[in-house]
């Protein structure tokens, strides 16, 4: 009876022990269960003006006349002044473009009934791509020259100036490390608050740039801007 009832006690004790490792180890994942939600989710703000750093400027001109012919002729004398005035304000030929001119034909297209005095209206567009936007800005306030030669450029809200920044990459690193430092700074705000500690990151998303004028009368100065999103573990 002795014998039988020592291999029991050790089968009592292995069950016993084995109940206790599982109990510690439904514990631990019970806790790590609950520890795995404790996270705050934090966002970072970084914001940086900068200057355009290239420029689309369409010069749009007109001519009108009855004859075709010759109110092409003058169109061209008009092309010949603006691309001078360009290229003796230090715009390369590589950075100017010319479209095809436009002609309007009033009496073929008069379906409103109205006379008009010309029948004929030319259109052209020459198109300044560069990375001089200083030179640009000062010569499209300064037209003064054009107009003493009978060139008024057009002030069509469909030839306006555009201005762009094309430098996001060498500012992005400096950007994304500040929004990121802007984050953190909120969550341990959060976590001190809450009197927890602050643990490591959880998930992090870098977020969209966008790049937009920094008001409608300074369409040369840019602002770009980057919200960082950062889920953090909070420990006890």
């Amino acid at each position: 009876m002795n014998n039988r009832f020592i291999p029991s006690i050790i089968l009592a004790a292995g069950f016993i022990g084995g109940v206790a490792l599982l109990g510690n180890q439904l514990g631990d994942a019970a806790t790590a269960f609950l520890n795995k939600d404790r996270i705050v989710t934090v966002k970072g703000l970084s914001e940086k003006e900068v200057k355009a750093t290239h420029v689309i400027w369409p010069l749009s001109f007109t001519e009108m006349g009855n004859e075709l012919a010759a109110a092409y002729d003058a169109l061209e004398e008009k092309q010949n002044l603006v691309l001078k005035f360009l290229k003796d304000n230090g715009i390369d030929e590589s950075e100017i473009t010319l479209a095809s001119p436009k002609v309007q034909d009033t009496l073929a297209n008069s379906y409103d009934g109205r006379t008009r005095p010309y029948r004929y209206i030319l259109t052209q567009v020459v198109t300044v791509s560069t990375d001089k936007v200083d030179t640009i800005r000062k010569l499209s306030v300064t037209q003064r020259e054009l107009l003493k030669k009978g060139v008024a450029l057009s002030s069509d809200y469909s030839y306006m100036t555009a201005y762009s920044f094309t430098g996001l990459n060498e500012i992005k690193p400096e950007m994304i490390e500040s929004a990121t430092k802007n984050a953190k700074a909120a969550a341990q705000k959060f976590a001190d608050d809450s009197g927890s500690k602050l643990g490591k990151i959880r998930r992090a998303n870098q977020g969209v740039f966008t790049i937009t004028d920094r008001d409608e009368n300074t369409p040369f100065i840019k602002n770009v801007r980057v919200v960082t999103t950062v889920e953090y573990f909070l420990n006890d």
